[in-house]
């Protein structure tokens, strides 16, 4: 019962990244994890420098046997490591399945559902998820519309924006 009460005290005040190294995911440098969505073998998970988890990313480390557990009365039971690269960028919401590898310089589009590894510099999107294009690629397009506003205060940002015409937005 102590703990029960012990870890849902770190779900509910501890950091998202203090809570999955609690749980043992090993997290590299610079990042900004924003989930608490860990499988109950979170140490099976490993997180790159200089990645970005975002809010609602779930990972899995197993699953689905538990109705064929009842049917055959066998304990079966499998497990599959998960390793996110470095300068990987995980969506709101996506789901990342058992042994999947994400490689370096990776977007992962939010919902995505990764059910299969993915090569280094690539997006993936949908469900399932699919190469969609490459970074490199996404990057040198986004620069066309760079507005260069990081690190400005809220109320400077929106007046920024608003104040910009029309063409220096993305369209889709």
């Amino acid at each position: 019962m102590l703990g029960k009460i012990i870890n849902l005290y770190k779900r509910l005040f501890w950091s998202c990244e203090k809570y999955a190294r609690s749980l043992g995911v090993v997290v590299g440098e610079n990042c900004l994890i924003s989930t608490k969505k860990f499988p109950s073998e979170a140490y099976l998970v490993k997180i790159g420098d200089g990645c970005r988890v975002a809010k609602g990313v779930s990972f899995f480390t197993h699953g689905g046997l538990w109705s064929q557990r009842q049917k055959l009365k066998e304990n079966l039971d499998y497990f599959g490591r998960i390793t996110v690269g470095d300068y990987t960028y995980l969506g709101e919401d996506c789901k990342i399945m058992p042994g999947v590898k994400i490689g370096n310089d990776v977007i992962v589009g939010a919902g995505t559902i990764v059910t299969k590894s993915i090569p280094d510099g690539k997006i993936c999107a949908g469900n399932p998820g699919r190469i969609v294009g490459e970074t490199k690629d996404f990057v040198d397009k986004i620069r066309l519309y760079d507005v260069n506003t990081k690190g400005m205060m809220p109320k400077q940002k929106q007046g920024f924006l608003l104040s910009l015409s029309d063409d220096k937005f993305v369209v889709k």
